[in-house]
């Protein structure tokens, strides 16, 4: 028997891809939006307790951004989860998170009411809000000494405000929020396969249609649309949810859609039982080898061109670096390998 929870909205300062580890994830794509400019009214932002961080602990669950990580790269997957190494904020991911908030905030108000000037005007209040609950932002925009970023701290806050200003108008440019009444948002959901794995997630918008009941479930991506031989590659999330979603509820969503603001795409696919299937199996797959990666504490770096986006190179044997000690117990050599939720 399969147990299940559906939650209700995370709170608005929610990372790119933090699921699990809390750490925000960010692709070359996302970087590829040029500057601009724009009037941010200053709020003031209120001190909030830093919580202390948690001890190191084997990974419990499972969700797509930490997948995609041990896919990506084992050893980036031991950082985030296990070792749980800070990262450095990135004006991409912020700005995904910002937009986000944006976005979830906007169906607040009357369909009528839900124009590109008022949700361009929503913008200033949520970074201030995203300001106050993660504070570390402060650094994105603060002084650097010469030979750093071009222009002042208050211009590349105002070239990136715009930027997520101009990401906020082009998304009416491919969806009508007048005509839409999403059943949720910002769904954290979260369910324990029959072999005991669990898989979680935050998925950004589920549409129900009147009459028919069809699920839609919708992301949106700050980025450009991959190019088509990597489309199975983004679309690999979307059938993580919609799995979910279909162990949770009994129902396979009818259309899964990647909005994609950077680029002004819209990729749709309609799954069938057989697609979440094959997902589930390899979902299996890996959790067998994190379970052994684990256990074992062999975690192998997989370099890649994404290697020029990682914080962690100064800890990474392919940079010559060196790993921190292994803060979990390691199997013993020789004793077999002990059968997991994956088996």
């Amino acid at each position: 028997m399969e147990s299940s929870a559906v939650r209700g909205p995370v709170p608005e300062a929610r990372g790119t891809g933090g699921e699990e580890s809390g750490v925000a994830q960010v692709t070359a794509a996302d970087e590829g939006v040029s500057p601009g400019t724009v009037e941010a009214a200053p709020v003031p932002a209120q001190a909030v307790p830093v919580p202390a961080p948690r001890p190191p602990a084997p990974p419990s669950s499972l969700s797509p951004s930490r997948a995609s990580d041990f896919m990506q790269c084992p050893l980036l997957y031991r950082f985030r989860v296990i070792d749980r190494l800070p990262e450095k904020p990135s004006e991409a991911a912020t700005r995904g998170t910002l937009v986000h908030a944006v976005l979830e905030r906007l169906f607040d108000a009357p369909a009528a009411e839900r124009t590109a000037q008022r949700a361009t005007a929503l913008l200033p209040g949520q970074w201030e809000k995203l300001r106050a609950a993660r504070p570390e932002l402060d650094e994105l925009f603060a002084e650097v000494e010469d030979g750093g970023a071009p222009g002042s701290a208050g211009e590349r806050l105002t070239a990136w405000l715009a930027s997520a200003e101009r990401l906020v108008e082009r998304w009416f440019t491919l969806e009508d929020p007048t005509r839409l009444e999403p059943a949720e948002r910002e769904l954290f959901v979260e369910t324990s396969l029959d072999s005991g794995l669990r898989l979680r997630g935050i998925i950004d918008r589920v549409d129900i249609a009147p009459g028919s009941g069809d699920v839609r479930i919708v992301d949106y991506k700050t980025g450009k649309a991959p190019r088509p031989q990597y489309a199975e590659g983004a679309l690999f999330q979307m059938k993580f949810y919609a799995l979910v979603v279909w162990r949770l509820k009994g129902v396979v969503p009818r259309r899964l859609q990647l909005v994609y603001l950077g680029s002004g795409d819209v990729l749709t696919y309609d799954p069938v039982p057989g697609d979440l299937e094959r997902v589930e199996r390899k979902l299996h797959a890996l959790w067998r080898a994190i379970e052994e990666a684990t256990a074992s504490g062999d975690w192998r770096p997989r370099p890649s061109k994404l290697c020029g986006w990682c914080d962690h190179r100064a800890v990474c044997p392919e940079f010559g670096g060196t790993p921190p000690p292994y803060p979990l117990p390691v199997r013993p050599a020789g004793e077999p390998p002990a059968a997991g939720a994956g088996a």
